[in-house]
């Protein structure tokens, strides 16, 4: 039998019925997405232990909420040049053509499809994160994240490769990661 527990953003979110330790939200008007209802999971909790979780994940997800497609849009080129990159090292396909006849760089959010949310605690540092899941044309295997240091500023758009930051994906310390350094400025 599932448990629940209470967000005071979003609601009950169910426990997961395959991972015990994930809770899922019901499908959630997101403004950063033009208000596109997206699930939202709590990942890697155990709320019997990890008392503050919630709270921690509610104050990330507050501020989170509070951005706009007009803060998407800020961010337009980091996506476009994430396309870019990925279609600089890979072989010609005919099927990417509408990528790279993109004229103005906002459009590259048409080839964009958010999937899911994922609120999670990053141990090193003690901060929660917002990743948001995406699938995009460019990057069918391994989609698009965009993680929100603290729901606030984005510090890492990558393949989604299960890692929160540049730094734990290379080992390399979090002053050495462009965005994440920013976000601490």
């Amino acid at each position: 039998m599932s448990q629940s527990i209470t967000s005071s953003i979003i609601g009950s979110l169910q426990q997961d019925s395959t991972f015990d330790d994930w809770w899922r939200s019901v499908p959630t008007p997101i403004p950063f997405f033009d208000n596109q209802p997206l699930e939202i999971l709590f990942m890697d909790l155990d709320p019997t232990v990890d008392i503050d979780f919630i709270a921690k994940a509610d104050t990330a997800l507050s501020h989170f909420m509070q951005l706009t497609n007009q803060d998407r849009f800020a961010i337009t080129e980091l996506a476009f040049q994430n396309c870019m990159d990925f279609l600089d090292a890979v072989e010609y396909d005919e099927a990417d053509e509408p990528l790279h006849q993109i004229k103005d760089k906002n459009d590259i959010w048409d080839f964009i499809y958010p999937s899911e949310i994922y609120i999670s605690l990053r141990h090193k540092d003690q901060d929660m994160y917002v990743q948001i899941a995406c699938n995009c044309e460019w990057e069918q295997e391994h989609g698009l994240l965009l993680v929100f240091k603290q729901g606030k500023k984005l510090t890492r758009i990558s393949p989604q490769d299960g890692h929160l930051t540049e730094g734990d994906a290379y080992g390399k310390p979090d002053s050495e990661d462009e965005l994440l350094r920013q976000f601490n400025l």
